[in-house]
């Protein structure tokens, strides 16, 4: 069974023409994740496996949708019996615990407003989330530096009503989530559990450029990335799944939920500390992991790895997102397993907006074409659409129709909604050029990018080619000031063990190394050494600070 189905015009399609004039998502009335798709499954296929679970201290653990089903309601009416409802926020801090998924169908199954958040946050961060988003509840994993930090925040967060800890430490004060489910009451379903314009999530972005924003999504929202698994993620019936990420960032619910389910496959989820590379080669060979999606950076490491260790001939497909891919990476990791690595791009406020469908072939470095749900241009700084080969803001059509899967606002913020939304179009705040096949390449953020003497240059094409370099484990472009030139490049580079900062040679070795991977005019002219990089919690370079810019 693959519900995906019936949400969609057409399911398959004959090629990429085919696909671009009809992919199709049809939206019914006061769609509902919790109870169309996963109680769904439940009813028609009980013993459909929809999640498997393991961690890095061998503990594993499976669950099929009548499970799940029968874990989201003892979750729905426990967090029922506390007095959470329709519209009430509930943060969720439960790293890769099984609890996420119960929580989050059960807080859909109320009609309550889901608010995933990663364990990096301190006292500050919650304070600042608590009282934007008016938080009701907050369930945490029970590990001692997460509950001392909400602890420490409950006094500048009158809204908190209930704290609650799935263990092992349950502390004074705290509500036990183990105990209140196996105690809870039968649920049944509320009378007005959600409407498609009511929110489900709210996601708190990085941060990047000052306070974090809320975006807000409706409960149409899980539809919009029946794209993202079926076509991108090339996902098939009963297939296990497992991209890399955190409960706490919009990629889960990418990844590791609301696609692969409604495209009839299975999540499977790698509850580790400490990302290694060996550990996770391991994983896909032991559990037989089909699919894969992950950031660039886990496949630089994994490529240092000895394959010849691990057998992944389970493994058919392999995506990637979060940044732009090297060539290098991509060959090695074909050569290594045959499988071509397939880009994607999209925010916290859409779902897949651009990606390197299965009908195409990839162009290291490309983000693909835009996904045909999504009206995609590029604008130029005159304002005016952009030619093939011109750098323009990535844009999202929305005059006509506001495609599925696409935020509904800045939560409490009709200044910044406004500020990027107006005028019949989103704006992404990315920029891009578009090659002559209609392939998308990304350059950076708007604001990221250095204007030197009546040039345009994308920090991330720089920083691209100093990765190459052995030199080189970490690195951020950004703009310096200059008489002449307007601007220059900095790079602020953190060094490989070998290597000793502050020798003229290396940054000599380091300049013309760019100069010959990319062109002459885009190497650093300033190169500095630094021991780390400043970061958001979400681990997003903050450009900002380097720059010394005010927020």
């Amino acid at each position: 069974m693959i519900l995906s189905e019936r949400y969609l015009k057409k399911a398959q399609f004959d090629g990429l023409a085919d696909f671009i004039e009809n992919l199709e998502i049809q939206v019914p009335e006061n769609f509902n994740f919790a109870y169309d798709v996963v109680d769904e499954y439940a009813r028609l296929e009980p013993e459909k496996l929809a999640l498997v679970w393991t961690n890095d201290q061998g503990e594993h653990r499976e669950f099929t949708f009548s499970e799940m089903k029968k874990y989201s309601d003892q979750t729905a009416a426990y967090l029922q019996s506390l007095g959470i409802g329709a519209g009430d926020k509930v943060m969720l801090i439960l790293k890769r615990r099984v609890e996420f998924w119960f929580g989050i169908v059960a807080l859909h199954k109320l009609g309550a407003v889901c608010i995933p958040a990663t364990h990096l946050l301190k006292k500050k961060d919650l304070v600042y989330r608590n009282n934007s988003a008016e938080i009701k509840a907050i369930v945490a994993v029970g590990e001692t530096d997460v509950l001392e930090q909400v602890d420490l925040a409950m006094d500048e967060s009158p809204g908190i009503e209930h704290r609650i800890s799935i263990g092992p430490e349950v502390p004074e004060g705290w509500g036990d989530f183990s105990k209140g489910i196996a105690q809870a009451s039968e649920f049944a379903r509320p009378e007005t559990a959600s409407t498609n314009s009511s929110i489900s999530l709210l996601y708190f972005t990085s941060g990047t450029t000052g306070n974090p924003k809320m975006v807000a999504h409706d409960f149409s929202y899980p539809l919009g990335h029946i794209t993202t698994a079926s076509y991108w993620h090339n996902i098939k019936e009963n297939s296990l799944h497992l991209t890399v990420a955190d409960t706490g960032w919009g990629k889960a619910v990418w990844g590791k939920l609301y696609g692969q389910w409604l495209a009839g496959g299975a999540v499977f989820v790698y509850d580790h500390e400490k990302f290694n590379p060996a550990d996770m080669l391991q994983v896909i060979s032991q559990y037989k992991i089909n699919t894969f999606c992950a950031p660039p950076t886990v496949y630089r490491f994994m490529i240092r790895e000895d394959f010849s260790k691990y057998d992944l001939s389970s493994l058919k497909y392999c995506t990637v997102a979060g940044e732009p891919l090297n060539a290098e990476v991509y060959n090695r990791f074909l050569k290594l397993t045959g499988l071509r690595l397939m880009e994607g791009f999209g925010q916290t406020e859409t779902v897949l907006a651009i990606a390197t469908f299965p009908w195409m072939d990839p162009k290291p470095g490309s983000m693909g074409i835009p996904n045909p749900t999504y009206d995609v241009q590029l604008l130029h700084p005159e304002d005016r659409l952009c030619e093939d080969g011109e750098i323009g803001e990535i844009i999202i059509r929305t005059s006509e129709q506001v495609p599925v899967g696409l935020f509904q606002s800045y939560y409490r913020d009709e200044e910044r909604t406004k500020a990027v939304w107006h005028d019949g179009y989103y704006h992404t705040g990315d920029l891009a050029w578009r090659d002559e096949d209609g392939y998308f390449w990304f350059v950076g953020r708007t604001d990221d990018v250095i204007k030197s003497s009546g040039y345009r240059i994308g920090p991330f094409e720089v920083e691209s080619a100093l990765m190459e370099h052995p030199a080189v484990v970490e690195c951020a472009v950004t703009a310096a000031p200059d008489e002449v030139r307007g601007q220059v490049v900095k790079a602020s580079i953190v060094l490989a063990p070998d290597y000793q900062p502050g020798s003229p040679e290396l940054i000599k070795e380091i300049q013309g190394h760019v100069k010959n991977t990319t062109a002459p005019y885009k190497y650093p002219r300033i190169v500095e050494f630094v021991t780390e990089l400043p970061k958001t919690i979400s681990g997003k370079i903050r450009r900002v600070e380097i720059r010394g810019d005010s927020e």
